[in-house]
């Protein structure tokens, strides 16, 4: 059962998220495309949402901010050390499941 204290569930959920990152960030080998076929969300996902937070809370974070934040880097950075070439079955499954928005 979660806590019922909103302070220790927050931090409890940023926690998580932390981790999901540093997850993410060392697993370089997993793109973004498979994450979207496997699971209806990437990295860029992670980070419209992150940018949309703050921008519910008045704050002003650009999209490449965002994504550095998300990705550890500046996202040009990430994409030519780690980003490869999609396959036509990737995407082709991506066209078939991809949610509204992308």
């Amino acid at each position: 059962m979660p806590p019922t204290d909103p302070a220790t569930q927050t931090e409890l959920e940023a926690a998580a998220f932390r981790r999901l990152l540093d997850h993410l960030r060392t697993r370089t080998d997993v793109q973004n495309i498979d994450m979207m076929n496997l699971a209806g969300f990437c990295r860029n996902c992670l980070s419209n949402w992150y940018q949309d937070a703050a921008q519910a809370k008045g704050l002003e974070i650009s999209k490449d901010d965002a994504r550095a934040f998300v990705y550890g880097m500046p996202f040009a950075e990430w994409k030519a050390k780690y980003q490869t070439e999609a396959s036509p079955e990737q995407n082709a499954t991506f066209e078939k499941s991809k949610p509204h928005g992308h």
